[in-house]
């Protein structure tokens, strides 16, 4: 880590620990006790990147509701911040439409199923809401909703707050595995509402304007410790490797020779991901784009062609930025190590109002017997930003994704 500027608020400065080191601690504790597969391990990594690179307290919030609903397929969430006195302070909401927010009119005070949440801070998983015995019905207006997860929220040993996921899309019930993303989830954003909390305390002072100066520096150089996930992946890759001649199966060897190559891979998607969401915001987007392709150039053997049309730089708000980057990252990471392409276009481009994403590749198209999860991941990363994803072939052989979203 760089050295720190001398200054005579340095030394107070340091004795706290920086808030991204303890999120990835959390996070680290947390991935040790759960068995995640690949992309749902990337998920949660983009999500635990895309919370912590925020200071403002609302905009994480909502990060943080988005983020849970895409984790676990949920079609509506909310977040919802306690008063200290029993009820609900603020509610956050993700799935619902302005005219349903409208239709609803106050938002919940914490009766009911919520109620419950916030007198036993314990995670809470039902497969149909109306059969517990705290469960009050819906409003008026309510749209329908069956199964549930609820996740306490902490910040140090208090709870602060409660993850609320609803209607499990396909049908389906949460499982063991939702529950427990969530749960890391919600540690790594309790770290980061504690984050937000003490970035607004500093900023509300004018006396400590310089230490608030000091506090931004090293949650940028803080970022890059996500080099520590990185080398407890290259770890487990490394202790695979060393087990395989002990291996008498050549069907074993092969799935772990197999095990230490997606391990690469997803070594090669973070580091990708840490350059595209840790920029800094004041980086003109044409540029990040131009950088995180010259960073899966070392992957594809190649550099995409990359073309921008319209006010790419001055239209794109920084929320959306975050989210193309990182659909971007995704799709240049798997034309590298799925479609054996030998060209890789990308296009960003900015009119009436919406913003255009398309990568194209000349490979050899999507196999029909392929794990879809990636693609479904960014359908709804677009789908969280109101947009739309559609999967097309090149001809003669290839594919070409493409995103279309409001501004």
């Amino acid at each position: 880590m760089a050295d720190t500027p001398n200054h005579p608020h340095s030394g107070d400065a340091s004795a706290r620990r920086m808030p991204i080191d303890e999120l990835l601690a959390e996070l680290g504790s947390r991935v040790d006790e759960i068995v995640l597969d690949r992309e749902r391990l990337r998920a949660l990594l983009d999500a635990v990147i895309s919370i912590g690179s925020d200071l403002e307290l609302a905009a994480i919030l909502d990060r943080i509701v988005a983020a849970a609903c895409t984790l676990v397929d949920a079609r509506y969430g909310a977040l919802g911040v306690l008063d200290g006195e029993g009820g609900l302070a603020d509610f956050r909401t993700q799935g619902l439409s302005e005219a349903e927010i409208i239709a609803l009119g106050d938002p919940p005070t914490g009766r009911g199923i919520l109620g419950h949440i916030i007198d036993v801070p314990d995670p809470l998983r039902l497969d149909d809401l109306s059969r517990h015995p705290a469960s009050v019905g819906f409003p008026p207006g309510h749209p329908p909703m069956r199964t549930f997860l609820g996740v306490p929220v902490m910040v140090g040993e208090k709870a602060w707050g409660n993850l609320y996921l609803t209607d499990k899309r396909g049908g389906g019930r949460f499982t063991d595995d939702d529950e427990d993303i969530i749960k890391a989830l919600a540690a790594a954003a309790g770290v980061a509402i504690d984050n937000a909390r003490l970035y607004g305390e500093l900023a509300d002072s004018q006396a400590d304007r310089e230490r608030l100066l000091i506090f931004r520096d090293r949650d940028r150089i803080g970022r890059d410790l996500h080099d520590l996930v990185i080398q407890r992946l290259f770890a487990t890759g490394l202790q695979l490797q060393s087990v395989v001649h002990l291996v008498d199966a050549p069907e074993a060897a092969e799935r772990i020779n197999t095990a230490v190559d997606e391990i690469d891979g997803a070594i090669s998607d973070l580091r990708a991901a840490i350059f595209s969401l840790h920029t800094g915001a004041e980086q003109q987007l044409s540029v990040t784009v131009k950088g995180l392709a010259g960073v899966v150039r070392g992957q594809l053997g190649f550099m995409p062609h990359v073309r921008f049309e319209g006010p790419v730089d001055s239209a794109v708000p920084e929320a959306v930025r975050i989210e193309v980057l990182a659909m971007l990252r995704e799709a240049l990471s798997n034309a590298a190590r799925h479609a054996g392409a030998r060209h890789v276009s990308v296009t960003v481009a900015v009119a009436e109002g919406r913003l255009a994403v398309t990568v194209a590749d000349d490979g050899g198209g999507i196999p029909a017997a392929a794990p879809r999860r990636g693609l479904a991941n960014l359908a709804a990363r677009a789908e969280v930003l109101g947009g739309e994803f559609t999967i097309g072939a090149v001809e003669p052989t290839g594919t070409e994704l493409h995103w279309s979203i409001p501004l």
